[in-house]
């Protein structure tokens, strides 16, 4: 999560990390949908999908162990670049991507060989003081490592074979997420990237998956009759003609904007920057709904009726807040409105003004 605008960067503490992380990881993961043809079948269609619920169990396990003993393993640098920077989150999550990636699983489908590390050697991801705590720290999640001596200072091995005891199809969910992490994906994968952890089970599929399915996974740790109304917004925009983009731009952005009028085919990204409004997800904002009001001064809107607190966010506007000598708080994204549960109490309003920013071309109608 870029912090670029901020150079005086608070690191959140690395339990606070780790329970964003555990928000994001899916709750329902069916238990048959059709694979993605490009998948390396590399065992049953049976047991990729059986050991994908299982990895997002050790990931849910892995959130835990980050919780009650992070401050063991995951040390912040010392000038941290943006709020989540713990190398070791990088570290941790290239090996396992290594390991699901280049390792063979066994014909019972028990244990993974492993031949090498390359985020451990040619030109390492991960320094040699940072090896084998990665590896300690899977061993607390479950792994086992029999061929390794884990109090040993430094890391010296070639072949390795490697064991989930708990639940074997672990290994076999994450092989089947790390070929989607390295070969199905398709945003770019950067050398830190921790989107593994976010169990995007998706990419498996063979079909397209439904954009409105996707949101109510990412909003799912949120309180039910919150969750009822942005998916309610969610569904009025799209009958409306708005068309629906996930973006990940360090923060998780599902952006809604009225294209239906483009000579060309637009990208997420293009569709993000030409938003009317849209869902934001982060660490260092939480769940906001941000609108990128064009009109606040339309009569349409009736700002001057509605709830104190919203109307108190929209006089306000937005902008890059360093011209007024304060810390940037993203303030150009547009106007960010937390999604907790004050967002309640005016749920009629938002719905009356995101109504008036739509282009002329659209019928307004309530619902």
């Amino acid at each position: 999560m870029s912090e670029h605008h901020d150079k005086n960067i608070k690191l959140q503490p690395i339990e606070a990390v780790a329970q964003f992380y555990k928000s994001l990881i899916p709750a329902n993961i069916p238990g048959e949908y059709e694979l993605n043809p490009k998948l390396n079948r590399f065992t049953s269609e049976e047991n990729i999908r059986a050991g994908v619920i299982a990895f997002r169990d050790f990931l849910n396990l892995f959130c835990s162990r980050l919780i009650s003993h992070g401050n063991e393993y995951a040390l912040p640098p010392k000038t941290p670049k943006n709020i989540d920077d713990y190398p070791f989150l990088s570290h941790v999550t290239n090996l396992l991507v290594d390991i699901g990636y280049h390792g063979q699983l066994s014909e019972n489908g028990d244990s993974m060989l492993l031949t090498a590390i390359p985020s451990f050697t040619a030109k390492p991801k991960t320094p040699a003081n940072g090896q084998m705590q990665c590896l300690r720290f899977l061993a607390i999640c479950g792994f086992s490592f029999p061929d390794i001596d884990l109090n040993a200072k430094s890391f010296k091995g070639t072949e390795i074979e490697i064991f989930y005891p708990s639940n074997p199809l672990v290994l076999a969910g994450l092989k089947a997420m790390a070929i989607a992490d390295i070969e199905l994906r398709t945003t770019k994968r950067y050398a830190n990237d921790k989107s593994l952890l976010r169990c995007e089970y998706r990419l498996l599929k063979a079909k397209e998956p439904d954009i409105l399915d996707i949101l109510k996974d990412a909003i799912q740790s949120l309180p039910a009759e919150t969750q009822s109304f942005i998916i309610k917004l969610h569904q009025k925009h799209i009958d409306k003609g708005l068309t629906c983009a996930i973006t990940i731009l360090g923060d998780i952005h599902f952006a809604y904007a009225y294209v239906k009028s483009s000579k060309k085919e637009l990208t997420p990204r293009d569709i993000y920057s030409r938003r009317t409004w849209g869902i934001s997800i982060s660490l260092k904002r939480g769940f906001c709904l941000v609108v990128k009001a064009k009109k606040t001064d339309n009569p349409a809107s009736n700002i001057e009726y509605f709830h104190p607190s919203l109307r108190q966010i929209i006089e306000k506007g937005y902008g890059c807040d360093r011209l007024f000598n304060e810390r940037c708080n993203w303030g150009c994204q547009g106007i960010r409105i937390p999604l907790d549960e004050n967002i309640l109490n005016f749920r009629d309003d938002i719905e009356t003004w995101l109504d008036s920013q739509l282009p002329k071309s659209i019928s307004v109608r309530l619902h």
